[in-house]
């Protein structure tokens, strides 16, 4: 008989994305269902009050606040990869989760973790210098850092302790993986999962038997300690209802 160790995962979501007139997500009916509230801090998407708005629902909803800083990169929402020097990366960072953090010590809460957007987070994952740079920022808040968990943690690990940072690791609800751990580029077909039976069976393998099966067939280990869920729309929301459930059962 197989003996399957049934995890703590927590989920988490992208949210706070949305920026002056124009909205984006349903942060507000997706807040409920979420642990951790992974909040744009200005340069990707969102403003000032779209920031402190989101932390209100996450304070009355009891969801742990994460900074999500980005590239400077509101037209191309943070996906497009920047060329910065290490000093350059680490004070953008700072100076955006900086920007939460004031906002949320005005509402007597804090920061309790980072995750850096889209192309920062993909170079983050490809590149050591990146990294060390990201660490090194977060490394000042005194708090974890949030990262793709793959095959390779260890080598991660080992470049955080050198900052004193905490890492959580990651898994994706709705995207696939590549052999080699890392998710499967937007650019390439099927790298975004969108069968709801797929995409909860992915889960349950993740939380479950601590794996996930890639694109091309390959079963590799992903230890994970949260799951990060996108709430863009009515369906989303109630797929994330279902994974809640899945989850606590």
């Amino acid at each position: 008989m197989i003996h399957v160790k049934k995890r703590t995962i927590t989920l988490n979501c992208d949210m706070g994305e949305s920026f002056g007139h124009w909205s984006m997500g349903n942060d507000e009916l997706v807040m409920p269902w979420v642990d951790m509230a992974n909040i744009a801090c200005g340069f990707h998407a969102s403003d000032p009050h779209v920031m402190s708005r989101t932390i209100d629902f996450a304070i009355q909803h009891d969801v742990q606040i994460g900074a999500h800083p980005g590239y400077p990169d509101l037209q191309g929402f943070g996906r497009r990869s920047m060329s910065f020097t290490e000093e350059e990366i680490c004070e953008i960072l700072i100076y955006q989760i900086g920007a939460l953090k004031a906002l949320c010590e005005s509402k007597n809460t804090d920061v309790s973790y980072v995750k850096p957007h889209g192309a920062l987070y993909n170079d983050m994952m490809a590149n050591e210098d990146v990294f060390r740079a990201v660490a090194d920022a977060v490394s000042c808040f005194n708090i974890p850092l949030m990262i793709l968990a793959s095959g390779n943690n260890q080598r991660y690990l080992d470049i955080a302790d050198n900052y004193d940072v905490p890492l959580l690791f990651e898994a994706f609800a709705d995207r696939t993986y590549l052999a080699n751990g890392q998710l499967t580029p937007r650019s390439m077909p099927n790298a975004v999962l969108t069968s709801e039976d797929t995409i909860l069976s992915q889960i349950k393998q993740i939380a479950e038997y601590g794996r996930v099966s890639t694109s091309d067939g390959v079963i590799i280990p992903i230890e994970a300690d949260t799951i990060c869920v996108h709430g863009d729309n009515d369906a989303a929301i109630e797929l994330i209802a279902k994974i809640r459930a899945q989850l606590d059962a």
